[in-house]
C-alpha cells in the first residue's frame, strides 16, 4: 500500500514536470515556463531515487515518473490521432500511452545505472554528477532514437530561469543535466558526505554562485553593431485554418485568404505558415500562382511561402518553404527532419497509417545543411515545424562563420493539436533555440503562436492564438560570431557532452570498484 502511494506521488511529480515547461491552467501565467517547478519536481524524483533499495526499484521509480511526465506533456497527440486522423479513441489513447510509457523506459534504464553506481559508495557530490550524466544521456537517447522525439525536455522549464544564461554554452540538454545535478545535490542522503556539513553547504553555495555570476557575465547581449543595423519589416501571416478544412472543399477560402495576404502585405518579408498552400503549384486555380509570382517579381519585398514541392524522382515531394524575391532565383528550403507518421512512414508501420485519414504521409527529406535566404542584408534560415526541436541540427548552419544566419524563421502548422497547450510549449521551444544560437526567431503559424522572439529568447510581439490576422513587426538580425554552443555543436554535434557524461560514469564506476576492493578511499 505504501508503494502504491509513492507511485501516485511520482505520477503527480511527473505531471508537475510537464507543467513546468508551459503552465497548462487557464488564467494569469498560462503557457509560461516555471523553472522552480521543474527543479522541484525533479528534486522529488531524485529524493525517492536516492532512497531506493534495489536497482529494480530505481528503474520502476524513474519509469513511473517519466511515464506521467511524457504522457502529460504530449496528451494532445490524441487530438491529431483521433479528431483529425480518424483513429478510434481507444486506439488513440493506447497509442499516446504506449509512446509515453515506452520512452519512459529510457529513464528507467538511466535510474538503474544511477543506482548501480551509487551502490559502489559514491559520495553526495559524485551522486549528483552521476544523476546529471545519466539524465543527460536519457534525454539525448530520447532525442535521437528513431529520429528523435525530445519534446518537453527538462531544460525547457529554464528558458526564463537563471540557468537560461548557460543555454548559449551547453544548450537545452546541458540545462537538463545541470538541473538534474542541482536536484540531486539538494535532496541526496548526506550521511556519507566527504565534507563537514557547514563546509559542504558553504562550498556548494559558493560554486553555484560563481557559476551563475559567470554565466550572467559572459551571456551574449546586444552589441553596438546590432543597434546600428537597419530593422527588417516583417509580416507573419496566421491563417487560422482548421485542420479538417485544410484538404477539403473548404480549403478554397483558405487559399483565397492566403493569396490576399501575400498580395496586400507591404512588409520587407512576408511569411506564411507551413503548407499554407497545401497543393503543388500546378494544382492551383488558374492565375492563382501567376498573380503571386508577379507580385514578388519586382519591388522591394520578398515572401517565404509554406507549400509542398515536387522532389527528384517519381512520386517524390517535399515539405518546403519557397522564397520569392525580385531580381533573384527562387529560393527553396526542404524540410530535413520529418515527423514519423505525419510526414514519413517508419518501416513495418504502414498498417498504422492505414487506420488514419492523414494525407501527404510520405515526404522526401531535404539536405542536412541548406543555404539561407539572402534578403536586405540578412541571412534568413527557415526551419519547418518540428525541426526547431533539434538545436544541434539548426546549429549546423553556423559551421561557416561567414555564412551564419542572422535570423531564423519557423513555419509551423500545429492545428493538428487544436487549441491545446502544445501551442505554448512549441513557443517556448523556439525561445530556447533563440537563446542557444543568439539569433531572433520569427514564427509564422497557422493557429498559433505567431510571434517574434529576440536573440535573448524574449517574445517581443505576438498574435493571439486562434485568430486570423497578420503580425506586423520590426526585427533586427544579429550578425555576430556564433555562440560557444553553436561553434562546438556545428562541428562535433552533441558528442562532446555524450563523451563527458560517459567519462563521468566510467570514472565514478572505476573509483567505486577500487574502493570496494580496498585499494583506495572513494573520492567525493
Amino acid at each position: 500500500m505504501k508503494r502504491i502511494g509513492i507511485h501516485l506521488l511520482l505520477m503527480a511529480l511527473g505531471g508537475l514536470q510537464a507543467a513546468s515547461m508551459a503552465w497548462p491552467l487557464a488564467g494569469e501565467g498560462y503557457g509560461q515556463p516555471l523553472a522552480w517547478l521543474g527543479l522541484a519536481s525533479l528534486a522529488g524524483l531524485a529524493f525517492f531515487l536516492d532512497r531506493c533499495l534495489s536497482a529494480r526499484e530505481a528503474f520502476v521509480t524513474a519509469w513511473v515518473f517519466a511515464s506521467a511526465w511524457l504522457i502529460a506533456s504530449t496528451w494532445w497527440l490524441f487530438i491529431a490521432l483521433h479528431v483529425y486522423g480518424g483513429l478510434p479513441s481507444v486506439l488513440a489513447v493506447l497509442a499516446v500511452g504506449l509512446l509515453g510509457c515506452g520512452l519512459a523506459l529510457i529513464y528507467g534504464a538511466a535510474a538503474w545505472v544511477y543506482f548501480r553506481l551509487g551502490q559502489m559508495g559514491a559520495r553526495t557530490f559524485a551522486r549528483g554528477l552521476v544523476f546529471a550524466s545519466v539524465w543527460f544521456l536519457a534525454e539525448w537517447v530520447r532525442g535521437t532514437l528513431w529520429t528523435g522525439f525530445p519534446w518537453a525536455a527538462a531544460g525547457y522549464a529554464h528558458v526564463d530561469g537563471v540557468l537560461r544564461h548557460w543555454a548559449p554554452w551547453v544548450g537545452v540538454y546541458g540545462l537538463s543535466a545541470i538541473s538534474a545535478a542541482l536536484a540531486m545535490w539538494c535532496v541526496a542522503q548526506r550521511q556519507d558526505r566527504v565534507f563537514r556539513p557547514q563546509v559542504y553547504k558553504t562550498l556548494l553555495v559558493a560554486v553555484l554562485a560563481v557559476m551563475a555570476a559567470w554565466a550572467w557575465w559572459v551571456a551574449p547581449s546586444h552589441s553596438p553593431a546590432l543597434a546600428e543595423r537597419a530593422p527588417l519589416q516583417v509580416a507573419l501571416v496566421q491563417g487560422n485554418v482548421a485542420q479538417d478544412m485544410k484538404f477539403s472543399k473548404g480549403a478554397q477560402k483558405a487559399l483565397l485568404d492566403y493569396q490576399a495576404a501575400l498580395l496586400r502585405n507591404t512588409g520587407d518579408l512576408v511569411v506564411t505558415p507551413e503548407t499554407a498552400i497545401p497543393y503543388f503549384a500546378h494544382q492551383l486555380p488558374e492565375r492563382y500562382w501567376q498573380d503571386i509570382r508577379q507580385r514578388y517579381a519586382s519591388g522591394q519585398q520578398a515572401a517565404l511561402i509554406g507549400m509542398p514541392m515536387l522532389g527528384e524522382g517519381k512520386n517524390a515531394y517535399t515539405n518546403s518553404a519557397l522564397g520569392l524575391a525580385p531580381r533573384q532565383a527562387d529560393y527553396r528550403y526542404d524540410k530535413q527532419h520529418l515527423v514519423p507518421f505525419g510526414e514519413f512512414v517508419p518501416p513495418m508501420f504502414h498498417w498504422f497509417l492505414d487506420l488514419m485519414n492523414i494525407p501527404l504521409g510520405d515526404f522526401t527529406r531535404g539536405a542536412a545543411v541548406q543555404a539561407s535566404l539572402n534578403w536586405h542584408g540578412e541571412r534568413i534560415a527557415p526551419n519547418i515545424c518540428f525541426e526547431d526541436l533539434f538545436g544541434e541540427e539548426l546549429a549546423r548552419g553556423f559551421a561557416d562563420p561567414n555564412q551564419t544566419p542572422t535570423m531564423l524563421v519557423n513555419l509551423s502548422n500545429i492545428a493538428w493539436f487544436g487549441d491545446s497547450i502544445a501551442i505554448e510549449q512549441h513557443l517556448n521551444i523556439s525561445r530556447m533555440r533563440a537563446l542557444e544560437l543568439h539569433r531572433p526567431m520569427l514564427r509564422a503559424t497557422n493557429t498559433g503562436a505567431t510571434a517574434v522572439i529576440d536573440a535573448q529568447g524574449q517574445v517581443v510581439a505576438r498574435l493571439p492564438s486562434g485568430v486570423q490576422d497578420t503580425l506586423q513587426a520590426q526585427v533586427q538580425g544579429v550578425d555576430e560570431p556564433p555562440t560557444p554552443y553553436a561553434r562546438w555543436v556545428s562541428v562535433y554535434g552533441l558528442w562532446p557532452m555524450v563523451l563527458l557524461a560517459l567519462g563521468t560514469l566510467a570514472t565514478v564506476g572505476w573509483q567505486g570498484y577500487l574502493a570496494r576492493h580496498g585499494r583506495r578511499r572513494f573520492a567525493p
